[in-house]
Parts: structure tokens; C-alpha cells; sequence
């Protein structure tokens, strides 16, 4: 038995990284998933890896900034595999680093539409999916960054404080639905992203991972399966009486 039988769900940002690692999880753990990315070559190849593992998974090219676009993928996927109940925000980008008043106006709206308008567009067009069904769960990712702050990447931090605040404003809204919505906060994790900026970083990987775990209590980076974990055990019936949770995956960074 999976932790997810019988269950559906749609995933953003599912092409690499943690959406993909999430993706594969969900399925190997018998959940029918929706991979939807703006990467369509990447996201195809998340599709091919779920069916290699005996899983069931079908593709749409996504831009979570456009809501018609949304508003049609959520319908097409719901179609195709007979409703919704599990909804995962993971698509986002990071944006510029520059503080508040360097920031230009395009740059602070660029990285909204994605991060923030992206989960409240996919949010908005899944819940009545999920209140016909009975119930239903929702997985935001946010960072440490949308709990804490730091002197890097302004926008990109404000934009998960404010996915932060939407788990917890939807999660007390639409639990009369038995509709529960949480959000997982990463700290560092290794991404095709970070592997980048790691080999550039001055000596390598192992640098850059004392480096970036300096302040945490587990002295490694993560990995995506670590934070895909923590999202499988919050979109499944074992989370039943969990809903408004801020939950950092962090190795330890915010308990220092």
C-alpha cells in the first residue's frame, strides 16, 4: 500500500529539483500526478522517470503567472484523471539580489507574478476541485526566508513571507471544507540550481557547503527528497488533523 492511493495530484515546478523529486515520490508512494513546468523538455523527462518506476503521470506546459492558462491546466488535469486532492505550489523563481531601494519596480513584479499570484492562481482554481471531492490538501513552498530575514534577495524573501501568510489565511478559510493547506520552508538544498553556484563558489562544493551550513545544527546541504518527504507527509491522510503549518526543513538553521 501507498501513502497516496487512490489519490491525485497536481504539481508545479515539477520539471527538476524538489517539484521533481516531489513528483517521483508521490507517484512511487501511488498517486496519479500531474507534472506541470514551463520546462516542457525537463518536464517530459519527470513524466518518462515516474512511468520507468511503474507510475502513472501525464505532462501540461504551465506559466503560473497567466490564470487562464492555470485556470485551464487545473481543469484538463482534473478531467484526465477523474479530480483533484492534492495541490503542491512548488514553481518559483529567485529573482534579483538587490535590497529594497535598489529594487525596480518590474524586478519586484516579475518575481511576484511567479511566487506569489502563481500559488494564489493555482490555489484559487483547485479548491472547488478539491471541495467537491469532500477534502482535499495543499503544500506551499516557501523557505526559511518567508519566516526569517536576511540582507539577500529582498523580493525573493518578501514573496515566501507572503506564501506564508496565504497557507495560514487558506488553511483557516476552507476547513470547513476539510480542505488543509501547509507550507514547507527550506533552507539550502541541492538543486541542479545550487550545484551550479556551487562549483563556481571558491573551493568547490565542499566550501560551499560549510558555508551555507555554518548556522545550522545538521552541518550538510539538503538534498530534494529531504523537503519532498516533509511534502508527502503533509499531502497525505497521516497529516489528517495538521492544517495552518509553517514547516521548516532546515537542518536546523531556524533553532539557532
Amino acid at each position: 500500500m501507498g501513502r497516496l492511493d487512490d489519490k491525485v495530484a497536481l504539481i508545479t515546478g515539477a520539471a527538476m529539483g524538489m517539484g521533481r523529486a516531489t513528483a517521483e515520490l508521490f507517484a512511487a508512494e501511488g498517486a496519479k500526478v500531474a507534472v506541470t513546468d514551463l520546462d516542457e523538455a525537463r518536464g517530459k523527462e519527470t513524466v518518462a522517470a515516474i512511468h520507468a518506476g511503474g507510475g502513472t503521470a501525464e505532462f501540461w506546459p504551465l506559466d503560473v503567472s497567466r490564470e487562464q492558462e492555470v485556470k485551464n491546466v487545473v481543469d484538463a488535469a482534473a478531467e484526465a484523471f477523474g479530480g483533484l486532492d492534492i495541490l503542491v505550489n512548488c514553481a518559483g523563481i529567485i529573482g534579483v539580489d538587490k535590497p529594497t531601494h535598489e529594487l525596480a519596480e518590474e524586478e519586484w513584479d516579475a518575481l511576484f507574478a511567479v511566487d506569489v499570484k502563481g500559488v494564489f492562481f493555482c490555489t484559487k482554481h483547485v479548491i472547488p476541485h478539491l471541495i467537491s471531492r469532500g477534502k482535499g490538501s495543499i503544500v506551499n513552498y516557501s523557505s526559511i526566508y518567508g519566516m526569517i530575514g536576511n540582507d539577500e534577495f529582498t523580493a525573493y524573501h518578501v514573496a515566501k513571507g507572503a506564501v506564508a501568510m496565504q497557507t495560514r489565511q487558506d488553511a483557516a478559510t476552507y476547513g470547513k471544507h476539510n480542505i488543509r493547506v501547509n507550507s514547507v520552508h527550506p533552507s539550502t538544498v541541492l538543486t541542479p540550481l545550487v550545484e551550479g553556484i556551487a562549483r563556481d563558489f571558491p573551493g568547490g562544493l565542499p566550501a560551499y557547503e560549510a558555508h551555507m551550513t555554518g548556522n545550522q545544527s545538521l552541518r550538510r546541504l539538503g538534498r530534494p527528497v529531504d523537503v519532498a518527504y516533509g511534502v508527502l507527509y503533509l499531502a497525505s491522510d497521516e497529516a489528517d488533523w495538521v492544517t495552518g503549518v509553517n514547516l521548516p526543513i532546515d537542518g536546523g538553521y531556524t533553532a539557532r
